[in-house]
């Protein structure tokens, strides 16, 4: 049996990176070609946010520290066992479909949808934690706080931050908040 060099199956499947079907049935041939794909498939999930099952994976991959965060509103985390793969790591850019997504496993779980900043602030905080592929990230200024900061500061690979600013909380926090991402991008580049 011939085999090919890693870099052309990379190559091979990266030219498959929009055809999700056909990567995730070849993901599904050997451990080797999963290897190379499931990073692909997870690069770019962009609107598969909204889907419940992929918040659900995300949910797997919080820390104890970001599973804690959530205790104190009865939030249950899935009891599924941890993911063969480490997903998070490979997503190169969350949107405002993650928000959407929250609400969507939000309304599934039956949860108040005033849990959704709790939610959102455990997740990206983990996909800071996790992300070393992550460039871009859309964040809602009302989940910003020290640990997220903490976190960016650590995250060097993100380089576009969409910071999408709230009205209803304190104007000096809102201000140092601002601040610290500015200067944390701007140090990174």
């Amino acid at each position: 049996m011939i085999t090919l060099p890693n870099e052309c199956y990379y190559e091979i499947f990266n030219n498959l990176q929009h055809n999700y079907k056909t990567l995730f049935s070849c993901a599904l041939v050997n451990r080797e070609w999963c290897r190379f794909i499931i990073p692909i498939l997870w690069s770019e999930p962009r609107r598969y946010f909204s889907d419940t099952r992929l918040i659900r994976i995300c949910l797997l991959t919080l820390n104890a520290e970001e599973q804690a965060f959530l205790i104190p509103f009865k939030i249950s985390l899935p009891s599924y066992s941890k993911p063969l793969f480490e997903y998070t790591s490979y997503i190169t850019s969350v949107s405002e479909f993650l928000f959407e997504g929250i609400k969507n496993w939000l309304r599934y779980n039956k949860y108040s949808r005033g849990l959704g900043n709790v939610v959102k602030h455990s997740l990206i905080t983990m996909f800071l934690r996790t992300g070393k592929n992550l460039k871009y990230l859309y964040i809602d200024e009302t989940i910003c706080s020290p640990i997220i900061l903490e976190y960016f500061y650590k995250n060097s690979t993100v380089n576009t931050v969409d910071f999408v600013p709230s009205y209803d909380i304190n104007d000096d926090f809102k201000s140092k908040a601002i601040d610290g991402l500015n200067e944390n991008i701007i140090g990174s580049t």
